[in-house]
């Protein structure tokens, strides 16, 4: 998976101008413009008219950017794939995606797109959102099918309906396709971001809710609100505990090393693969996260 922080993905209404233009001084590592759900059919054309000229006019940083757009078998999504493909967009976001062949269709499309505009095949990268209970059924399938994913992402209000109940505090409802995802994203070694946390006043739930899917494996969240972007980079950022204890590992393994012995311990304990990896990652964690 490429070296890139993906704690916090937050979404930008493609038909709210301020928003838009103000995007970058918030510190999500990405932001995801939305033509789909968020936009009224009527304004759908104008949306991304907006967006486009954003996308060509203002400087964004070194954030990640990303769209949703509308279904690439519609004239709509269409559109909005040829527009954001020639403005460069990063990554565009497929929603509600239940089979392969959705991802083959919206990458026909890109492909199509990136010959237009002069741009080597493979420039314009792929997300998947996966928002039913076919979609989480073929979660392996989809988030294996394309060089392009880098990753695959939660809707979890279309999942719900889908399965015939409603969102709880706990999410309990949630777990099997958190755990489908999150097993199929690690398969493919791709991302797995979880769906957005709608109660933006509830920031002790929030925290709960993050707590639990950084502990299932997921990279990040998608955000509605930039007030909830701090608590989850927090939540992601390794401690100063964890890191001098990552620290340690690789300090024992190297001395271990030193001495030419093949057993690595340290305070009585042995070091085995997982134990290194996992430190390495933290340490690695840290340093993109500026805390090392």
């Amino acid at each position: 998976m490429e070296d890139r922080l993906r704690r916090t993905m937050m979404f930008v209404p493609g038909n709210n101008p301020g928003m838009i233009k103000d995007a970058y001084i918030y510190k999500c590592d990405s932001i995801m413009f939305d033509l789909e759900d968020s936009v009224s059919y009527s304004e759908k054309d104008s949306a991304r008219d907006l967006v486009y000229n954003a996308l060509m006019s203002i400087d964004y940083g070194d954030k990640e950017l990303v769209v949703r757009i509308n279904d690439p078998r519609s004239e709509g999504g269409i559109n909005d794939i040829k527009a954001m493909v020639a403005a460069k967009i990063d990554v565009i976001r497929l929603p509600k995606t239940e089979t392969v062949d959705d991802i083959f269709v919206c990458e026909k499309e890109i492909a199509k797109a990136e010959k237009a505009n002069g741009f080597p095949e493979g420039t314009i990268k792929m997300m998947a959102a996966i928002e039913s209970a076919e979609g989480v059924i073929n979660a392996c399938a989809i988030a294996k099918s394309s060089s392009r994913l880098i990753g695959i992402a939660l809707g979890a209000e279309d999942y719900v309906t889908d399965m015939k109940t409603t969102r709880s505090p706990e999410g309990t409802e949630l777990s099997f396709a958190r755990s489908m995802i999150i097993h199929a994203a690690r398969s493919a070694k791709i991302a797995a971001i979880d769906t957005v946390y709608s109660d933006v006043n509830n920031e002790e739930g929030l925290i709960k809710e993050v707590t639990l899917i950084k502990q299932l494996g997921f990279d990040g969240k998608s955000v509605i609100n930039p007030r909830q972007i701090e608590p989850i980079i927090k939540i992601y950022t390794p401690t100063s505990k964890e890191i001098a204890k990552a620290q340690a590992i690789m300090e024992a393994i190297e001395e271990a090393h030193k001495k030419g012995s093949g057993v690595i311990a340290l305070k009585g304990k042995m070091i085995d693969k997982p134990i290194v990896m996992r430190a390495e990652r933290v340490l690695k964690l840290a340093k993109i996260s500026h805390v090392l």
